[in-house]
């Protein structure tokens, strides 16, 4: 990875939008946002094909969606950005987005994280009591997923505003495979079929701690040796073996155990945090939320401009191939009572953004980082996990005792 620019990167929902930005798309929208984007010293910005915006039929890419992604492509590439373009989302934000022709009333839910208790949108409305089959393994998912791809890559395969091309968005929280078998051979399908089309672009799948902390079917060990690209997302205010919800080397812990695993560096490709009102102090939350009692930790603007402040030297040290923050705006308060935010109420305020277009300090804090041009930096000693293998991890549910790998980590990182 030597000479290779460190990677920095927003993922990104339009504020006056959210999810609901590709039926009622505004090119002069994601201009501005671009500019913005670019002005704070960005490269990349992440975004999400809403699976059933972009195919309402399995068997139907929508014409006016892909030639909206058209326009965001040559946008981002006149504000000198590349695109992280995800599919099948999917998952997003605490509900689950699924296109209607995947609907099903049935027994079980395809991601078991859920339990009873899951909110399912489709058609930009809320599904009452919603269940969907599952898309590793329903043959119309499957067909759908190939169809998808193969319309979309030939589309842009030449573009230069492409940066990466991802299979979906922490999809284990949508379905899990039967078995880890069938999660690596999905994922090397997909890649093949992606490559068939357009050989030039990395590929890669967006995991998450989730995929880390338990053995959902996507192995992080076999999934990134089936792509070009090893991704992690990580939140220590949703980790309960942090040392706390702003622990500033939780982020890079997860991105060095990634890269061993995988056996290449790893890109953080989401990570953040939500923030209080403006002037208000670092507090816990508290609501009713999908009919159970939710808490959840808010950080003042300051206090969490300066996490931002440690994590990205510590994800740099650590050799990691660049930071993608989540996200690029808070959401304006005409979405509060729409999927996700009615429920998920903190996901109103993850922005670099506020809900009025200025910045919080922390875009600022990004804006200074980006300024000094940081290269990839080879991974150091402390970073690897000696004797660690893929198969162990998990075959051994290793997964368990993740909180001593940390420790550990630590202990190796102060020299202890």
């Amino acid at each position: 990875m030597t000479n290779t620019r460190f990677t920095l990167g927003v993922n990104y929902w339009p504020r006056r939008k959210a999810m609901h930005w590709w039926p009622q798309f505004e090119a002069a929208e994601v201009d501005d946002d671009f500019a913005l984007i670019h002005s704070l010293g960005l490269n990349v910005a992440r975004i999400f094909l809403m699976w059933d915006d972009f195919q309402p039929d399995p068997t139907v890419v929508d014409k006016t969606a892909l030639a909206n992604l058209v326009k965001v492509a040559d946008l981002a590439l006149k504000h000198n950005l590349g695109l992280d373009v995800t599919f099948f989302t999917g998952h997003m934000s605490g509900p689950n987005w699924a296109p209607r022709w995947l609907l099903q009333e049935r027994e079980g839910y395809p991601s078991p994280y859920f339990g009873m208790v899951r909110q399912v949108v489709s058609q930009g409305k809320i599904v009452p009591n919603g269940n969907y089959r599952n898309m590793f393994s329903d043959p119309t998912a499957i067909g759908a997923e190939r169809f998808l791809l193969k319309t979309v890559v030939r589309e842009l395969k030449d573009h230069q505003g492409i940066f990466l091309w991802n299979l979906g968005n922490e999809p284990d929280l949508f379905a899990w495979p039967e078995n880890a078998q069938q999660g690596r051979a999905w994922v090397h399908e997909m890649v093949d079929l992606i490559k068939d089309v357009d050989t030039n672009t990395p590929i890669t799948v967006g995991l998450h701690g989730g995929d880390l902390e338990q053995d959902t079917g996507l192995r992080v060990h076999e999934v990134f040796a089936e792509t070009d690209v090893a991704v992690m997302h990580a939140y220590p205010m949703y980790t309960e073996w942090a040392r706390g919800p702003l622990d500033p080397e939780h982020v890079p812990f997860m991105t060095a155990l990634t890269a061993h695993l995988a056996g290449k560096p790893a890109l953080m490709e989401e990570f953040g945090g939500c923030t209080n009102l403006p002037g208000q102090p670092s507090e816990t939350w508290k609501w009713t939320a999908y009919g159970m009692e939710r808490e959840q930790f808010m950080a003042s603007e300051q206090d969490f401009a300066e996490y931002i402040r440690q994590v990205l030297p510590n994800l740099h040290e650590v050799g990691a191939t660049g930071a993608m923050l989540w996200c690029f705006a808070d959401y304006a308060e005409d979405l509060w009572n729409l999927p996700p935010c009615g429920e998920s109420r903190h996901e109103r305020h993850f922005g670099l953004v506020r809900p009025d277009g200025t910045l919080k300090p922390h875009a600022e804090v990004i804006q200074e980082f980006a300024a000094i041009g940081p290269m990839v930096k080879p991974i150091p000693g402390y970073a690897e996990f000696p004797g660690l293998t893929g198969d162990d991890f998990y075959g051994e549910k290793l997964f368990e005792n993740l909180g001593t790998l940390y420790r550990e980590y630590l202990k190796r990182k102060q020299g202890v």
